[in-house]
């Protein structure tokens, strides 16, 4: 029986690649996104427009899958951004916008999507977390909380729908080659109040992120592949990571807080402060 994935944020990036994967592994694939002519036109994929903040889209999403294919073997809730900017300064309704789409979205396909599956007795709801749900930065708060929501959400929903053959599990993605950080770092500039005193922080992980980003970090094919086995593992895993290194980042974060913070920082400074002298 050929199998049904439904991935949300489809229009770019990790999203986009794994909606050509799955198809060219000969899944059914249907793709949701707000800018539904940049998901992918290919054999297979079905493009549907999708805004994870709206209920109604999201009931409509669902319904349309299940009515034509009768089945969703894999839920991927991979729609989300970064709403960077510093506590005091950015407002709480941009704050609840970034709930909204980086954990509320997720929460509500799963309500959506769990009657489905469960009357199948199988299904995988996937949700791309990120290191940052353990790891975090200066200028990240509200997305470093969503994420950090995410995980132990999925994690308690994980233990509620097991005895039902479904379950829910994360992928933790590290640095990505992608335009987040371009995207997030614009956001904090636009969270900046006039004369803010945060200015030269804001400088300082721009540097950070620009340096680590656009260089080391995972192409979108290669988190895509991540994304393929936590759908097809046999036995699957709670977490997912795409490498050691990232893996090893949240193990020192979560279990050697204080060295964490003091790397960080010395990482954060000397980047940044290297990069204010060259202005």
């Amino acid at each position: 029986m050929t199998k049904v994935v439904a991935i949300t944020g489809a229009s770019n990036g990790m999203g986009f690649a794994a909606a050509e994967l799955f198809a060219k592994e000969g899944w059914i694939v249907y793709g949701g996104a707000r800018r539904v002519e940049k998901i992918p036109n290919a054999e297979h994929i079905h493009a549907l427009k999708l805004d994870v903040t709206d209920h109604t889209s999201n009931q409509a999403f669902i319904d349309a899958i299940f009515q034509q294919e009768k089945r969703i073997d894999v839920l991927i809730n991979n729609a989300g951004y970064g709403e960077y900017g510093p506590v005091e300064d950015i407002s709480l309704d941009n704050a609840r916008r970034q709930f909204e789409t980086n954990f509320f979205g997720a929460a509500d396909l799963a309500q959506l999507v769990l009657p489905i599956m469960r009357a199948q007795k199988s299904g995988r709801i996937i949700n791309i977390s990120s290191i940052g749900g353990d790891v975090y930065m200066p200028l990240g708060a509200y997305y470093h909380a969503t994420k950090a929501a995410l995980q132990q959400w999925s994690d308690s929903l994980d233990i509620e729908i097991a005895p039902f053959g479904v379950r829910s599990l994360v992928i933790q993605p590290g640095g990505t080659q992608s335009a987040w950080s371009d995207i997030a770092l614009a956001h904090a500039r636009e969270n900046l109040k006039t004369d803010s005193v945060y200015t030269t922080l804001v400088d300082k992980v721009s540097a950070l992120l620009t340096a680590n980003e656009h260089t080391s970090g995972a192409s979108s094919e290669d988190l895509a592949q991540v994304f393929y086995k936590a759908a097809t593992d046999t036995r699957p895993k709670r977490r997912y990571f795409n490498t050691l290194s990232d893996r090893a980042m949240v193990w020192l974060a979560r279990s050697c807080p204080r060295d964490f913070k003091k790397l960080f920082m010395t990482v954060l400074n000397y980047l940044g402060n290297r990069a204010l002298k060259k202005r």
